[in-house]
């Protein structure tokens, strides 16, 4: 534990890791808005940002073999910290090279970074999860409220098309709230983009 939250917790069989409260979207829909936790037991609130040092001593004393993937995703934006999250994917991967390791992001990274981080990737972050949440940037930024304004969603999509060389598995995804149809319309734009498309289910 650091600053009264956890810094990683269990959900199914993996591994989650939640390294930063902060994030550049405020979506209507989001888990933190409604509880303190996403397994029902470990709080996600951080007071303050866990030093890389504290994320790896957390991730020290547990047997990391034992599960399906390691998942980047707590009650913040993984890449809010993309130094920090990737010297992790590159720590985890020199402990063990078969570690399968997700990133759940909002895939502002680059914004963030200001520079490109995709190819920093390469070899150590296996699959993406990039929330697309919306069918196009007037509906994203009425739903999501991103810092970046109207440009959030198509730099979004930019994030994902400039990873895909560099990451074996991306797939953008929705949660099961917004309208049919505009998930129908999601689901056309992954595939025209030739990503993989998920809808999540809202957790209440």
């Amino acid at each position: 534990m650091s600053s009264n939250g956890a810094i990683s917790y269990e959900l199914g069989g993996s591994l989650y890791l939640n390294i930063t409260n902060r994030c550049t979207n405020d979506c209507d829909f989001c888990l933190r808005n409604l509880r303190d936790n996403a397994n029902g037991k470990d709080s996600l609130w951080l007071d303050a940002d866990p030093t890389t040092e504290e994320i790896l001593e957390d991730l020290s004393g547990r047997t990391l073999e034992k599960y399906d993937e390691i998942v980047f995703c707590g009650y913040g934006e993984p890449l809010a910290r993309p130094e920090t999250a990737l010297e992790i994917c590159r720590w985890l991967k020199q402990k063990d090279p078969n570690l399968q390791i997700r990133i759940n992001t909002n895939g502002h990274g680059n914004l963030i970074a200001g520079r490109d981080i995709t190819p920093e990737m390469e070899g150590i972050v296996d699959a993406l999860s990039i929330s697309m949440n919306a069918k196009d940037s007037e509906q994203y930024d009425k739903i999501c409220h991103s810092v970046y304004g109207k440009s959030a969603y198509e730099k979004m999509l930019e994030f994902a098309c400039a990873a895909k060389p560099h990451v074996p598995s991306i797939t953008l995804t929705v949660v099961d709230v917004i309208d049919p149809e505009d998930i129908a319309i999601c689901e056309k734009v992954a595939s025209i983009l030739d990503f993989s498309f998920r809808v999540r289910t809202m957790i209440n």
